[in-house]
Formats: structure tokens, sequence, C-alpha cells
């Protein structure tokens, strides 16, 4: 009887010990998941900061395109009184239609891949992400593509149309380096068509179109943003 007692006070206590140290376990992997997870929220801010940045310039850099078309629709509306050639020539090829927003969606991925987009515990900052990367960056793509198209026959008209010519300095600038115009023909006749003034109204229809969808993808970043130091807050 002592001996039977004696075996199942031992059975107890091993599978007490295994059970214990199942749990000490899970707490640890628990644990190591939400540190991972705030990690990863806390890179994701640093993210989300940059691509705000990037929408802010992108949407400056269209404004003014956008200020620059009006002074061109003006001028052709008045005959082509209100510029000089060259200033026209300047202006036009200050527009600037085909910038692109490409987020970064490296850290979004991460959380995806490592299990840690579920143990974020606001429930609205997961729409939000998950609208963000998924509907809304395609969104973005496919108007962003459309865009690039017209730009590429825009620039190859103007080009082609005032027989423009440049000089470039490879080592100037941030990127590609700079351009500097050295000879032009202004096409007066071409200037004042119906061909040029849809061309251009087509670009004010194009940056208006997507100073509207950035300010949309703006305005979901900076809620997330904010809900994101929530979470870190929360911890």
């Amino acid at each position: 009887m002592r001996s039977s007692f004696k075996y199942i006070v031992e059975g107890f206590v091993i599978f007490g010990s295994i059970f214990f140290s199942f749990y000490i376990e899970d707490l640890r992997k628990e644990n190591e998941d939400f540190i991972t997870k705030n990690e990863l929220v806390s890179d994701l801010i640093l993210t989300l900061e940059d691509d705000l940045e990037q929408l802010k310039n992108l949407q400056e850099i269209l404004l003014e395109s956008e200020r620059l078309i009006l002074e061109i629709l003006n001028d052709i509306d008045n005959s082509h009184t209100q510029l000089t050639n060259i200033d026209a020539i300047n202006k036009i090829l200050a527009i600037e239609v085909g910038f692109s927003f490409f987020p970064k969606d490296g850290i979004f991925n991460q959380l995806i891949t490592t299990g840690s987009f579920e143990l974020i515990k606001n429930n609205q900052l997961k729409t939000k992400l998950l609208e963000m990367y998924n509907h809304q960056k395609d969104r973005n793509y496919a108007t962003s593509q459309e865009i690039d198209r017209f730009n590429i026959d825009f620039r190859g008209d103007i080009v082609k149309k005032f027989r423009i010519r440049f000089s470039y300095n490879s080592f100037d600038g941030k990127f590609y380096g700079s351009r500097s115009l050295t000879n032009f023909k202004f096409d007066k006749n071409y200037y004042l068509s119906n061909s040029f003034y849809g061309l251009i109204s087509q670009g004010q229809l194009y940056v208006n179109m997507y100073m509207r969808q950035l300010k949309d993808i703006e305005e979901n970043y900076k809620a997330s943003y904010a809900l994101a130091k929530e979470e870190i807050r929360d911890k």
C-alpha cells in the first residue's frame, strides 16, 4: 500500500514538474514574442515617420507643379502675353507629374511573417495597417503607373515640339546630377494649340487626383503613427 502511494506521489511530482516546465516555457515564449512585437512596432514608428516626410515632400512638389500649370494655362488664355518664351519653357520643364509615393513596407511584412501582427492589442491599428499596406498600396501603385505613362508622353512631346537640348553635370545634385537648358526652339503655334492646352490640362487633372490620394494616405499614416505610439506606451 505504502509502495503504491509512493509511486502515485512520485508520479504526481514528475507530472507536476513537466507541466510546470511547459508552463514556464510558454511564459518565456510569450514574453519573447511580446518583446519582438514591441521592437517591430517601434521600428514601424520610425518607418511611418520616414513615409510621412516623403508624403509631405511629394505634396509640396505637386502643389508647386499645379501653380506652374496654372501660370502656363493663364498665359495661353492670354495669347502668350504674360510670359517670355524662356520663362514658359522653364516653367513647363519644372512641372513634375511623375513622382510617386513608395511606402516602406518591410517592417509591416516582418510583423506578418513573425506572427507579431496578431499580438498587437489595438484592433484599430491592425485595421489601419492592413488598409495602408494592402488596399491603399495597390491603389497607389495603379495610379502611379497611369501617371508614369502620361509623364513619359508629356516629357517626350515637350522635348520634341520645342527642340529642347540640355547639358548635364553628373556630379551635381543629390541623385542623378543636374541639368541646364542650353538650346530650344519655341513653337508658338504648338504652345497655343488645343493639343498642348489639353496636355497641360490633363497634367493638372493628374496632379489634383494624386494630391487627393496622397492626402487620404497621409491621414491613415498619421492615425497609424498615433496608434502605434499608444501600443508602445501600453506595453
